[in-house]
């Protein structure tokens, strides 16, 4: 059993995500950083769909109550077992009664924990990701348990790896919405040739950005969306769906990001700049 002493800002259990059920208005949910979460489950030879824990810019404090074997990756933090440095990508023993304790955010903003075996939240609709209207709850409070499989004895067969980092990562690919040809030349010329900085409204929904282009005052019949479907609102505002975000929307898509694309802005924060490039 995992103890939670303190839940961070916002900490949650993601796996590969809930599939099958878009029409049925269930998001995807998921870890927002495939890239990331599936490298530490990677080093633990847990399965593809072992859930971990996402952990957004400022993070928890936790005691493991039976021993196990974990690794963490994604965004840099002053993380300490027992107060004694860890780091990213590396297989760590782990007694019982060990202290982890994450301090300050150095770069990025989402960090991913993995132990042997997966964390064991409810299986809901054959995902164990957290998502507010689908499970009991959205994120791990202080004094939560969580129960995972003891592990005494295990042999990695890489205990550490080199990852290049792409915390420091501007471009995003995309690829053309369904839209994409509404778009004028002023309009495909501020898109692809400025910067955009993160608003401070983002989230596992969905990030905004700052800067606006010229508007699309094309109607539209309500229409599928998908994780980092990128959509053009009436007034210039740019919108970028994420993991849970909504399955339908009435604006134009102009953009769809890559994969790759959506583990790099999911490790961007307020004030980040981002800036488009069509594959």
């Amino acid at each position: 059993m995992l103890k939670v002493l303190k839940s961070g800002l916002f900490t949650s259990v993601q796996d590969i995500g809930r599939y099958g059920y878009l029409n049925k208005g269930v998001p995807v949910a998921g870890y927002m950083d495939g890239f990331s979460a599936k490298k530490v489950n990677q080093l633990l030879d847990n399965d593809i769909r072992a859930a971990v824990l996402e952990i957004t810019m400022t993070g928890p404090t936790l005691i493991f109550e039976e021993e196990t074997y974990i690794s963490m990756g994604g965004a840099l933090l002053s993380v300490t077992l027992n107060n004694e440095p860890i780091n990213n990508y590396e297989v760590i023993k782990v007694k019982k009664g060990d202290i982890l304790s994450y301090g300050k955010l150095e770069k990025g903003f989402r960090n991913y924990l993995a132990v042997k075996g997966g964390f064991k939240a409810p299986l809901v609709l054959g995902s164990r990701s957290f998502f507010s209207s689908v499970t009991k709850k959205n994120h791990l409070a202080d004094g939560s348990e969580l129960e995972y499989d003891a592990c005494s004895l295990f042999e990695p067969k890489i205990s550490k790896i080199i990852v290049d980092s792409f915390l420091d990562e501007k471009e995003l690919k995309v690829t053309k919405g369904p839209e994409f040809e509404s778009l004028s030349d002023k309009q495909l010329e501020m898109l692809f040739g400025k910067k955009f900085s993160i608003s401070n409204e983002n989230n596992r929904m969905a990030y905004k950005l700052e800067e606006k282009i010229e508007g699309l005052k094309t109607s539209m019949i309500t229409s599928a969306t998908l994780p980092g479907t990128v959509q053009l609102t009436p007034s210039g505002k740019l919108i970028i769906l994420m993991k849970d975000g909504q399955t339908t929307g009435g604006y134009p898509r102009i953009l769809q990001l890559s994969d790759r694309a959506i583990s790099v802005l999911a490790q961007k924060k307020y004030g980040d700049e981002v800036q488009f490039k069509l594959n």
